[in-house]
């Protein structure tokens, strides 16, 4: 008998693992709320597009979040790394850093810059003792694409570490894994499926596992990639690719973000879906949208809802929205006040101008080509990614588990219907005395923490393995957990 561990993690529904039977239930993957870009290109100092494939960094002397980030300008280079700080991760200043001089002057927030190693990602690591250790970043040589630990007290004066390179193309994400206690990185590598993801791990962040593919597209994606440049390119709102010449290119998985979260590792999959030639890199032109994967591992991964877009391009709107050729989450997602913040790059266009030559000047200008790209946020309830949703009514049995606790709780909206919840034997079904439906609260309304009750305040059983049987009614279960309290 499979056990689950309420008390130890809500227990979410982006595949079955807390899921013994499901009836009338559908599982619904929610897209975010955008808040819209955060920061913009400066374009006084000439920048076209900013990115990152860093998170923003919480550093708790400074009490401010602190991000770092890359910026593309009409000099025609990579204005180094650059950095912001916030107070609420909205507001963003560009303090001048005084570091670097960059185009005859040290007003600039240029963090770092070297001639010899590019930073890819920044990570603080509170966990680390060691005050010289508490950044954490990949370097890449300018010559390739192999990724170098590196380590700074501040994370602004780096040393390299002289081991071997972890080797990788020119996508990599980074993280500090609390499930396995351990840094964990994505890198990309080709398959027989283009651009694929592959894991690779540390416990001292100085030697690394092997790279060990966890990810690539298939037929279904090949589908998929036709179903959605049809979408747009016959959607007069969107703006098309470039190029859409029909052919049957091979979708890609372009990189993979990775987030530790209530025991499970949800992964971000950027589906990179071409629509046309592009000989130097194979692409330029297309479409980038962000999907949801889950594993409890981290090497075995399935897609989640079908492969539902989770965060898509955006229409044109006048030219008030920047990711219409690409939406790519920077880095690990922050969980805040129960909400979760997800700071994603946003792009007008991926490819250089001369592919737009002879589409239509009143759009593509330099306004369009020189303020591209931006960075953005985006927000999701607490374990809002998906939910079971009952239409009329629905049951969910969940898997067995031992009760370490008194108080149930659940993430639900029960707008016009009721959530109820019995509490049986995990092998005969039966309903503990008690705790039968008939003698459940039902809750209605809107819950980030629902308690659910039962008439007569006894405390949960303890003695055997027992199991959750909700009855839902024109409602929605995001989760549920056991606790002391509310958490």
């Amino acid at each position: 008998m499979k056990f689950i561990d309420p008390l130890r993690h809500r227990q979410l529904f982006l595949d079955d693992h807390a899921i013994g039977e499901a009836i009338n239930l559908r599982r619904t993957l929610h897209q975010p709320t955008k808040y819209g870009p955060v920061l913009r290109p400066d374009r006084d100092r000439g920048e076209k597009y900013v990115q990152s494939t860093s998170s923003p960094q919480w550093n708790p002397e400074r009490k401010c979040w602190e991000w770092w980030y890359n910026a593309f300008t009409t000099y025609g280079d990579i204005s180094h790394n650059l950095y912001a700080s916030s107070t609420d991760g909205l507001h963003w200043d560009r303090p001048g850093l005084g570091r670097y001089e960059w185009h005859g002057s040290r007003e600039n927030n240029v963090a770092y810059s070297s001639e010899e190693w590019a930073l890819c990602h920044i990570l603080r690591d509170d966990i680390d003792p060691d005050p010289g250790r508490r950044y954490k970043a990949f370097f890449t040589a300018k010559t390739n694409f192999d990724r170098w630990p590196g380590i700074s007290p501040d994370g602004f004066d780096w040393t390299v570490l002289d081991v071997p390179p972890i080797p990788s193309q020119d996508t990599s994400q980074l993280i500090y894994d609390e499930i396995g206690a351990r840094y964990l990185a994505t890198v990309k590598h080709r398959t027989a499926w283009g651009r694929s993801a592959w894991l690779v791990t540390s416990r001292d962040f100085v030697h690394w596992t092997a790279p060990e593919l966890i990810l690539h597209t298939d037929e279904i994606d090949q589908a998929n990639r036709q179903h959605r440049i049809d979408a747009v390119v016959q959607d007069p709102t969107y703006l098309s690719p470039p190029i859409v010449d029909g052919r049957n290119y091979i979708a890609q998985l372009y990189m993979m973000p990775v987030m530790p979260y209530e025991g499970a590792y949800i992964g971000f999959p950027l589906l990179f879906n071409p629509s046309g030639p592009d000989p130097s890199q194979m692409n330029h032109t297309g479409l980038n949208q962000v999907e949801l994967a889950v594993s409890r591992d981290a090497y075995h991964w399935q897609r989640v809802a079908d492969r539902s877009i989770f965060i898509g391009v955006e229409p044109w709107n006048g030219g008030s929205n920047y990711g219409t050729a690409q939406v790519a989450v920077c880095n690990r997602p922050i969980v805040r006040d129960d909400e979760i913040c997800i700071y994603y790059m946003a792009a007008r266009s991926r490819g250089h101008r001369d592919l737009f030559a002879g589409l239509d000047p009143a759009i593509y200008n330099d306004d369009f080509f020189d303020d591209c790209g931006a960075l953005y946020l985006t927000r999701l309830r607490r374990d809002g990614f998906v939910s079971l949703d009952a239409a009329d009514e629905g049951v969910l049995l969940t898997k067995p588990f031992r009760v370490a606790s008194d108080h149930l709780y659940v993430n639900a909206e029960v707008a016009d219907g009721e959530l109820c919840a019995e509490i049986v034997d995990a092998a005969t079904l039966i309903p503990q005395p008690g705790f039968s439906v008939h003698e459940c609260i039902p809750l209605q309304g809107d819950h980030l923490q629902g308690r659910v009750e039962w008439s007569k305040h006894t405390p949960l059983p303890r003695e055997a393995p027992v199991r959750l049987r909700f009855y839902l009614r024109h409602a929605r279960l995001y989760s549920f957990w056991l606790a002391a309290q509310k958490r």
